[in-house]
């Protein structure tokens, strides 16, 4: 039997539908979008379901969508929207003429507000909600939120974890879409190049034509590669023989997929943070460790991954949690001359708090040093520095700096 896995953006689409007209669940095919949204459409807010990966319903919505939305009658979930949308215009239109809240939910396997013309009709009208895959605090049934916490300068109080290299095995290659983390060895491995090539072959065309999907793979085998690190479009491209401004352009398509996530730089002055290079994250470790052709073994052992997949681990958990945190969050890398910070997380009232990565068992002065001397210079607005870490405790590092187990993620 599979296991049921509660969402912890379920409460957060909840209310969404209470005072928004058209809510969008937006993620990844296979992160579980219709088992979350059929759980709410025959729950706490009953619709209608309905999906355009049936042919007729498609056919329908495409070929006249105006009297697609006109022949619903009260609410209604409309699933994997991307396949019809030009269907968004006349649910635009639909929803201004009467505005009550909780009109439609949807969901889609790519970002269609990224489109400016699709964006612009429904300014207003729309709340996305990100569904990523699967949240280590979701999978062990825990509401934990790590983003809450260093928010509050309380990071997670760990004891007994596990310790070491050991403490990696199975949970990073295992990564958090619920059909993967079915299978192991060559069948997970089959099931990711099946997952990839739906995603590459169907959605990629639903967003963009002008697009050569056979460079694609490559091109996801190399950011894997790159993961954790500086992102140069001109290196991807020199190695791919494509121009920068067509990697950067498919990048962002990957981007519109939910399978990479870039975060930008991080500056004191808002403006200087626009020249900065991104850093470019795999959305998910499981992911990662196929692209990567990364075994467990392989994980633990080889340090050419180890740190690169432990780095990339604690970015795409915070970038969860980030999803349904008490405040708005933001998350950035730092670099500036030496200095070097993995991770730092923006609040709206200013605050920040700051994160290094390791994957060993101990923590050297030398780890927390930029930490550190950002708390130094932030002071009031600095709320914590954590270094995760493999070890067996939390750790008091000095004011607002602690290091934490891996598993303060989720314990």
């Amino acid at each position: 039997m599979k296991p049921m896995y509660h969402r912890n953006v379920h409460d957060l689409v909840v209310e969404a539908l209470g005072d928004t007209r058209i809510v969008l669940v937006a993620g990844a095919r296979q992160v579980g979008k219709t088992t979350l949204t059929r759980a709410i459409s025959s729950g706490p807010h009953p619709m209608r379901p309905l999906t355009l990966d049936d042919q007729a319903t498609r056919d329908a919505a495409i070929s006249d969508p105006t009297g697609f939305v006109s022949g619903l009658t009260g609410p209604a979930l409309i699933d994997e929207i991307q396949r019809a949308p030009d269907l968004l215009l006349a649910i635009k239109d639909d929803v201004d003429r009467d505005t009550s809240p909780g009109r439609y939910l949807l969901t889609g396997s790519t970002n269609l507000l990224a489109s400016k013309r699709i964006n612009d009709a429904l300014t207003g009208r729309i709340e996305t909600v990100r569904l990523w895959p699967l949240a280590q605090t979701e999978i062990h049934g825990g509401s934990v939120n790590v983003v809450d916490a260093l928010h509050a300068a309380a990071p997670p109080q760990v004891t007994g974890a596990p310790v070491g290299r050991a403490a990696l095995q199975g949970f990073l290659s295992a990564g958090g879409y619920p059909e993967a983390r079915l299978r192991d060895g060559r069948r997970r491995s089959r099931w990711f190049e099946n997952h990839l090539a739906t995603a590459l072959n169907r959605d990629l065309r639903d967003i963009s034509d002008a697009v050569k999907t056979e460079a694609m793979p490559g091109l996801l085998r190399l950011l894997a590669s790159q993961a954790a690190n500086l992102l140069s479009y001109r290196a991807v491209g020199t190695r791919l023989d494509l121009h920068h401004q067509t990697v950067k352009s498919y990048v962002g398509l990957l981007e519109q997929m939910f399978l990479v996530r870039r975060l930008p730089g991080w500056r004191p002055g808002l403006g200087a943070r626009e020249v900065q290079a991104p850093k470019i994250y795999i959305v998910d470790t499981g992911l990662m460790a196929h692209l990567m052709g990364a075994s467990d073994e392989r994980i633990v052992s080889d340090d050419q991954i180890t740190g690169k997949i432990v780095e990339n681990f604690v970015a795409a958990e915070l970038i969860k949690h980030a999803e349904w945190a008490a405040e708005a969050v933001r998350l950035h890398h730092y670099q500036r001359e030496r200095e070097d910070v993995d991770l730092v997380l923006e609040w709206n009232d200013g605050s920040i708090a700051a994160i290094e990565v390791k994957s060993r068992a101990t923590v050297r002065r030398n780890d927390w040093k930029w930490v550190a001397k950002l708390r130094d210079q932030r002071d009031s607005s600095f709320r914590a520095g954590v270094v995760f870490y493999t070890g067996e405790q939390t750790i008091p590092l000095g004011d607002r700096l602690w290091a934490v187990p891996l598993s303060g993620l989720w314990a």
